[in-house]
């Protein structure tokens, strides 16, 4: 039986405002080919690069929030090789002296994280031609290595979608797969004893789904090739998601055929004990600390709470609300706000491609939506028809109903006519409700709901249903 090691290595693009050594926007998405670019970042002979603080503070940053060793004293290195979207002939990276060593993440120790920058992109427009786009070159880039702590390819999924909301927290990088702000290579090795097996690296992982298919695909092709009497070889795969499979691209380079050498044109980094703890200081709420909080101040069950500080902005948006909550009511009804949040306006925001922050339906709107359900003004039918006309119009749910004339009809005077006229025109019905079948009374009700176009209130219009019947 063949056990399975996996370590990832993980590339976060920072969100600063310019690239890591130059003061080019760092924004390449937005930008046309080759836009964002100056003599510094192309390489040309005679510059000089200069440290990107924000940067460097973002990583520090994040060192903290895994509880990692912030280096007192660290540099720059060269690290020396060849390719077309990397102008320089090298990149600016860290080898000996990362930033941070050490650390946990999601229960995955962490080897270390350092500084580079990113090279560009190349765009293979037409058969036969490469076009070069250097707007990425220099972008900063953070660099994660794990321990071979992983196991599974599920397992890698589950790191890298808490890495992902870890750096969202932070605020240091929007770490969207999809638009490559982070990128997954694994490094996946099989091995009868503790020695460890030949590594192979896979890379061109584009998403969670593909880290979790991918890995599984490359332990099921050298465990073949194992039994087989077969060797792997160290190299690097790259994975197509068309064919689903893991492709050979090549041989694995080694640390010393990078040639690394200290960067001669940057001095060391320092860091003093004040600098690190005013930063440890003004670290934001991470999620797991506002999971514990969260439970703990709104009584809500962990699913809920796990859902809602999945996303930063969900979490935030919830907290706004329910404060607005509060104050609208006696007895606020954490859990009711957390399920029109969660299931009804995202699944409006899901359908209309629109996100939270775009602010359509501001959080107190949704508080006082929810305030009205608890007062007997809405029943959740109304409720969840006006909260789609809030979506379209913006306005407060109270403004909306005064508009329309929605308003919830509960008394017995109002009620009992429209009771009349439905068992007027279902005596079948009645009639199956008298001789004990009681889904005949759900059918009734039914009847009765559609005619108020929902705006009966659902208890009252039991009771009297039932009293109703009760007297004929």
């Amino acid at each position: 039986m063949y056990k399975p090691t996996i370590g990832l290595e993980i590339h976060i693009e920072l969100k600063t405002a310019t690239k890591m050594f130059c003061g080019c926007p760092n924004n390449f998405a937005l930008a046309k080919p080759n836009e964002n670019t100056c003599p510094v970042c192309l390489g040309h002979p005679g510059t000089l690069p200069t440290i990107n603080h924000e940067a460097v503070r973002s990583l520090v940053r994040f060192g903290l929030a895994i509880q990692g060793k912030i280096a007192p004293r660290t540099n720059f290195d060269r690290k020396s090789y060849f390719y077309p979207d990397l102008p320089k002939g090298y990149q600016i990276s860290q080898y000996e002296l990362p930033i941070v060593s050490g650390g946990t993440l999601a229960g995955v120790r962490i080897r270390r994280v350092h500084l580079e920058e990113d090279a560009g992109r190349l765009l293979h427009d037409a058969p036969g031609k490469t076009l070069v786009d250097y707007n990425r070159a220099g972008m900063p880039l953070a660099e994660l290595v794990t321990e071979p702590d992983l196991k599974t390819g599920d397992e890698a999924m589950c790191f890298a979608k808490e890495l992902q909301l870890l750096v969202r927290y932070l605020g240091i990088s929007d770490a969207d797969m999809e638009k490559g702000h982070m990128r997954i290579e694994a490094n996946v090795s099989l091995s009868k004893s503790e020695t460890l097996g030949t590594k192979v690296e896979v890379k061109n992982i584009n998403s969670f789904k593909a880290v979790g298919v991918a890995i599984a695909y490359e332990l099921q092709r050298q465990e073949e090739a194992l039994l087989a009497g077969k060797k792997v070889a160290q190299e690097t795969r790259g994975w197509d998601d068309v064919e689903m499979k893991t492709v050979s691209q090549r041989s694995k380079e080694s640390a010393h055929d990078y040639r690394y050498f200290p960067e001669p044109d940057l001095p060391p980094l320092e860091f003093t004990p004040e600098e690190l703890e005013d930063l440890k200081r003004h670290l934001p709420e991470l999620p797991e600390e506002k999971l514990v909080r969260f439970k703990k101040s709104f009584g809500l069950r962990e699913e809920l709470v796990e859902d809602l500080i999945s996303d930063k902005s969900l979490a935030d948006y919830f907290e706004a609300a329910s404060s607005e909550l509060v104050a609208r009511t006696k007895k606020a009804d954490y859990t009711l706000l957390a399920n029109y949040l969660l299931s009804d306006l995202r699944g409006i925001l899901n359908t209309k491609h629109v996100s939270l922050q775009e602010g359509r339906v501001p959080p107190e709107h949704l508080a006082h939506l929810v305030a009205l359900i608890q007062i007997g003004t809405l029943s959740s039918r109304l409720a969840k028809d006006l909260l789609a006309k809030m979506f379209d119009s913006s306005e407060d749910p109270e403004t909306l109903m005064k508009k329309e004339g929605t308003k919830m009809i509960n008394s017995e005077t109002e009620l009992s006519p429209i009771i009349e006229e439905v068992i007027s025109k279902n005596p079948k019905a009645v009639s199956d409700y008298k001789n004990g079948k009681e889904e005949a009374l759900q059918f009734l009700f039914g009847q009765a709901m559609g005619m108020t176009k929902g705006q009966a209130d659902p208890t009252a219009l039991r009771a009297v249903l039932r009293q109703i019947l009760a007297s004929l």
